[in-house]
């Protein structure tokens, strides 16, 4: 990516591939790879499962709030967002403002493949393999309009994070100018 240019920030569902396909993708475009959760984890000391148990999810929000409008004023970025950051209109409207949005999608078996191991995924972690199911199909029809609303919108379900990622370099070379 040449100075200057747009960022390419990648929502979606957690499962969807966004870092996975987020490195792969930085790597294509030469620009930097920035995971909004590894940020937000690396300055405060603690992982995201460990902020939602000591402080809950509103302080998880707001450092979140805080990460996307640092990332926002930056250009040259692939942002990996946390599947969630969606849900504050004002983050989508910051990371809107010098950056293309691509919403990852992905099937619900996918992402409960993707998405199996515990430890990693506070708003599933809970839940039983059935409840998990019924977890994630009432998390994404909550978010749907909001991944919706992106400029370019990808399914990943059976695709490499390779082939999505090369999708993405042609898909948004007329939004990175």
């Amino acid at each position: 990516m040449a100075e200057g240019m747009k960022n390419v920030v990648l929502i979606g569902f957690m499962g969807t591939g966004k870092t996975s396909v987020g490195r792969l993708l930085a790597g294509r475009l030469g620009c930097a790879f920035h995971d909004l959760d590894k940020k937000i984890e690396e300055q405060h000391g603690m992982s995201i499962p460990a902020m939602f148990a000591e402080h809950g999810e509103p302080y998880f929000r707001a450092r979140e709030k805080e990460a996307v409008r640092a990332a926002a004023e930056r250009t040259n970025l692939v942002i990996a967002t946390g599947g969630g950051t969606v849900k504050d209109p004002e983050n989508v409207a910051l990371l809107r403002q010098n950056g293309v949005i691509v919403a990852l999608t992905a099937d619900v078996d996918t992402i409960l493949r993707r998405t199996a191991a515990r430890g990693a995924r506070p708003v599933l972690d809970h839940a039983d393999a059935g409840d998990r199911r019924a977890a994630v199909v009432r998390l994404l029809e909550e978010r749907r309009a909001l991944y919706e609303d992106a400029d370019i919108t990808v399914d990943t379900s059976g695709r490499s994070p390779l082939e999505v990622a090369e999708y993405i370099v042609q898909a948004t070379r007329i939004w990175r100018k």
